[in-house]
């Protein structure tokens, strides 16, 4: 592709976030990278495979389709988890891929249980993770039920419950409040594993922690984690690094995505004219105009604007106007010398990219989360830098 609005993922970064995730991490304490949505827009095949070759033993995704992706591209060694559920004509591909869902409920067990009757003729098992809802109040069993429904699987004649997990609602927060809400999970996640054990049934792999949880909650990492912004090198809402820091804990990260796109039109502005749609700016003395060719359906969100800036050779410049679809203006200033058309812009990145914003400075403008702003790069091209 030769668009010239592209991503780079410089892969030192993300192996030395992974690092320091393991490092972190107690040693006898598996690790699920979560690469679902595009790996949070970092390329999910790119980013898993650098995860294998760390020893990542599990990957999470969010659909069959990413994992059939992952799979379809050399992804053989880590096993795959999938966080969301399937409906029925796509659980043959979990058997067909080795991609290793979530149930709960009786009525899911026994769908996937059918089918996996149908795709097995010998005595094969396929591992199952039990979903536990613990107060995220989306997907789970309750915890009162999980001995019964570890039962169902251990009757099935093709599946085998490989582990239990659950997701945190609030520990990306660190009021007195959520943190009282966080730990009463734990102890519900606890008491669910402790009702597969009284049914004799052996839990397989516990876990509760993502990527919150673990940094503030260190101490309750169980049989696995599941990091996932952190491995991209943003610190989970209220659990920045001065917070961790102030609690004794320490781990340093890197972001590993730059957003750059180049200057395709400088026009000069005459006082009094207006830029985009709404005609939101209007510029107060003759100016000059420079036109990037990204937009928001690259992720450049609308609400950016007014507040973005944009780095050229050094420099930041205010994006004017609305954001628009496939274009923005940045005023630049008149007669500036220091920019040319087809210079390079960076919008977002770590340090390297000589990027001044990072996506975190993004999601304050647009009042949202690091994780909205990466997994909006939907149409951009990911390239290992």
């Amino acid at each position: 592709m030769n668009r010239c609005t592209k991503a780079f993922l410089y892969k030192d970064n993300l192996k030395y976030n992974l690092e320091q995730i393991r490092n972190y991490v107690n040693p006898n304490v598996k690790l699920c990278l979560a690469v679902k949505a595009d790996a949070y827009g970092h390329n999910a095949v790119l980013t898993s495979r650098i995860a294998e070759e760390l020893g990542y033993e599990y990957l999470a995704v969010a659909s069959v389709d990413e994992g059939i992706e992952l799979r379809e591209n050399s992804i053989s060694k880590a096993n795959i988890l999938m966080l969301s559920l399937a409906t029925p004509e796509e659980m043959t591909d979990f058997f067909k891929y080795h991609i290793t869902p979530l149930v709960f409920s009786e009525e899911y067990i026994k769908c996937l249980s059918d089918e996996a009757d149908v795709y097995y003729s010998g005595d094969e098992k396929f591992d199952v993770f039990l979903a536990v809802d613990t107060g995220m109040g989306r997907i789970g069993t309750y915890p009162s039920e999980a001995g019964k429904e570890a039962k169902l699987i251990q009757e099935s004649k093709h599946l085998r419950l490989a582990g239990m997990c659950t997701h945190l609602a609030v520990s990306d927060s660190i009021s007195d409040e959520d943190q009282k809400y966080t730990y009463e999970q734990f102890k519900v996640f606890k008491e669910a594993v402790e009702n597969v054990k009284a049914e004799g049934i052996d839990p397989g792999i516990c876990s509760c922690e993502a990527s919150a949880g673990l940094l503030n909650n260190p101490e309750v990492q169980m049989g696995m984690v599941r990091p996932g912004i952190i491995a991209y090198g943003y610190y989970p809402d209220q659990i920045t690094k001065d917070y961790l820091q102030s609690k004794g804990f320490n781990i340093d990260l890197k972001p590993c995505l730059s957003l750059e796109t180049k200057v395709v039109a400088i026009r000069r502005f005459p006082a009094g004219k207006s830029a985009s749609y709404g005609r939101t700016w209007t510029c107060k003395k003759e100016t000059d105009i420079a036109v990037l060719p990204i937009g928001y359906a690259d992720g450049l969100l609308r609400r950016f604007s007014p507040g973005l800036k944009v780095t050229i050779n050094g420099k930041n410049y205010p994006v004017v106007g609305r954001i628009c679809m496939d274009q923005c203006m940045v005023d630049i200033g008149k007669d500036n010398p220091d920019v040319k058309l087809w210079d390079r812009v960076v919008i977002f990145g770590p340090k390297e990219s000589g990027a001044i914003n990072t996506a975190d400075d993004l999601a304050k403008l647009g009042k949202t989360i690091s994780y909205e702003v990466l997994t909006s790069l939907k149409r951009i091209e990911k390239i290992i830098k």
